[in-house]
């Protein structure tokens, strides 16, 4: 609401409209305003999702993820952020805007309103940084318990969220280390879409896609022969890159 006073106005006058503009204010329903975080990471053959057994009543000691009320001084991705360091200790990991939730009764003790982010994290880099005091656990995706409230359709947006951007771009490599191997690669995106995919196709799209730079470094944990290393040569944000048809589905 855009309020202009005219200058002519007396104090007075001034006085009257600002507790007319009060009053107008103060009729009105007051809201929590939330923000929940959808924590995904990959460890080289499973994705995964990080949920919490919630602290607080009601339904303590439930799953839930990880979420907090934005405070008084902070913007909604400020708050995300807080969270996401309170839970891994780190900074600058991928985050994005999912949704809002508003249903009315979706918090039974307050009318809560919740903004929802994902966040894509590898998991063997940040292993160690999981905070205990909040008896985090990664689960793979399918096997995640019940989640509290409505952060079951929250995880299942975002996975929808994920499949539609990744499929424009090489979103997913926010959960990869800086090198990888190109069946860790695939097996990621078969993770992510639950589909198996054509390992032929996909090597020969990938390849000529120019996104990667091969490296002299095998991974020899799976076999004497190892597979090379890899790295995303491009920009994430400038590549030209559509991924859809590398999930040419295995026979």
């Amino acid at each position: 609401m855009n309020v202009v006073l005219n200058k002519s106005c007396t104090f007075t006058d001034q006085q009257q409209l600002s507790e007319e503009f009060m009053t107008g204010y103060a009729d009105q329903c007051h809201l929590l305003v939330a923000v929940d975080c959808i924590i995904f990471g990959y460890d080289g053959e499973k994705l995964k999702l990080l949920v919490i057994k919630r602290a607080i009543e009601p339904v303590k000691d439930r799953w839930s993820l990880m979420g907090g009320f934005v405070r008084q001084d902070e913007g909604l991705e400020d708050a995300a952020k807080r969270i996401l360091f309170e839970l891994t200790g780190l900074h600058d990991i991928y985050l994005e805007q999912l949704a809002t939730y508003g249903v009315s009764d979706r918090d039974p003790i307050e009318r809560t309103i919740s903004v929802a982010y994902f966040a894509l994290i590898d998991i063997n880099k940040y292993r160690q940084q999981i905070n205990d005091k909040f008896h985090a656990e990664w689960y793979n995706l399918k096997d995640v318990p019940q989640l509290i409230f409505d952060h079951d359709q929250m995880v299942r947006d975002a996975i929808s969220k994920l499949r539609y951007r990744a499929a424009i771009e090489p979103i997913l490599f926010e959960l990869l280390p800086k090198k990888f191997t190109i069946p860790q690669l695939q097996v990621l995106y078969e993770e992510v879409y639950d589909t198996r995919v054509d390992n032929r196709n996909f090597v020969r799209k990938i390849t000529a896609s120019g996104l990667l730079i091969k490296q002299d470094q095998k991974d020899k944990s799976g076999s004497k022969k190892g597979a090379f290393y890899f790295k995303l040569g491009k920009p994430r944000h400038t590549a030209q890159f559509q991924f859809i048809n590398l999930l040419s589905k295995a026979h």
